[in-house]
């Protein structure tokens, strides 16, 4: 098993920046990608950015060239570094870690940032 803790949330005014970390534990031998989600309300559970075990990196659209996404192996540790933030960022955000060896996903408890005036 895996366990995700996620951490660095908020409320942001737009333009800010937030950095969302999350922490892994437990069999993290297990752990392939990790990535990060984000679910506004109302809305389905979409990704907002993913970082393979070599270092690889893919971004949604919408978050390309505002948003980071970067890996410590040494501290299981990824951290999702959010620059100019729109009032449309906002949501719960959820760190996800893929089992090498089934495929299966585990996900964190998820954390809300909320960009606003």
């Amino acid at each position: 098993q895996v366990q995700l803790v996620e951490s660095g949330g908020g409320l942001v005014q737009p333009g800010g920046s937030l950095r969302l970390s999350c922490a892994a534990s437990g069999s993290i031998f297990r752990i392939n990608t990790m990535g990060w989600y984000r679910q506004a309300p109302g809305k389905q559970r979409d990704l907002v950015a993913v970082i393979s075990s070599g270092g690889s990196t893919n971004y949604a659209d919408s978050v390309k060239g505002r948003f980071t996404i970067s890996r410590d192996s040494v501290k299981n540790t990824v951290y999702l570094q959010m620059n100019s933030l729109k009032p449309e960022d906002t949501a719960v955000y959820y760190c996800q870690a893929g089992d090498y060896y089934t495929s299966r996903d585990y996900w964190g408890q998820g954390i809300q940032v909320t960009v606003s005036s």
